[in-house]
């Protein structure tokens, strides 16, 4: 390990120095670093980071997800997220995405694979809209039977038992590229 290479809980800087910025906290005395990684003092700025060899990816606000439904509540899905803005993820951090307002009996159900916008980070969560027309279901099954679907309208009907179901459809329903689903 070289000279700058820090372990959780040791100290980067006292707090009246530096400001504590990535993967770092204050503990009221100094700053410290929260992960693994080397130590990275900026002192234009006055703040001490720490830079993780594999830090994990996480939406920013306004970023296009691709994820599978790990969850469907009553008033939310939860979606484990696998592309941000087209590009792979192996975090899988979950986010979730409130369906209150929209007036469809299912929005989108478990495995169903999902296109959301995120909206913001809050208490710890990562909050997604389902609400704009690109944004919805991208593939799906059907429930029944398994076998594939076709869209109808603002629904699916499956090509082999004719089941009916609702979803929350993306206008790039069906499309099965998803990496290049990019604005």
């Amino acid at each position: 390990m070289s000279e700058n290479t820090v372990l959780p809980g040791d100290q980067i800087a006292s707090i009246e120095e530096y400001e504590a910025g990535y993967n770092t906290f204050d503990d009221g005395d100094m700053v410290r670093a929260a992960t693994l990684g080397e130590k990275d003092i900026d002192k234009t700025n006055r703040i001490a980071n720490i830079k993780h060899p594999k830090a994990l990816s996480i939406p920013k606000v306004g970023d296009i997800v691709i994820g599978t439904v790990a969850a469907v509540m009553s008033s939310m899905i939860a979606v484990s997220i696998d592309y941000i803005n087209g590009k792979p993820t192996v975090s899988k951090v979950e986010c979730v995405c409130s369906t209150r307002n929209i007036r469809k009996k299912n929005i989108a159900l478990v495995n169903d694979i999902v296109t959301l916008k995120i909206r913001n980070h809050l208490n710890g969560t990562i909050h997604a809209t389902i609400d704009e027309p690109h944004l919805g279901v991208l593939f799906t099954k059907c429930r029944k039977c398994g076998e594939k679907v076709v869209p109808m309208r603002d629904a699916i009907k499956c090509t082999e038992c004719s089941w009916i179901d609702e979803r929350k459809l993306s206008t790039n329903f069906g499309n099965s590229d998803f990496i290049n689903l990019r604005d």
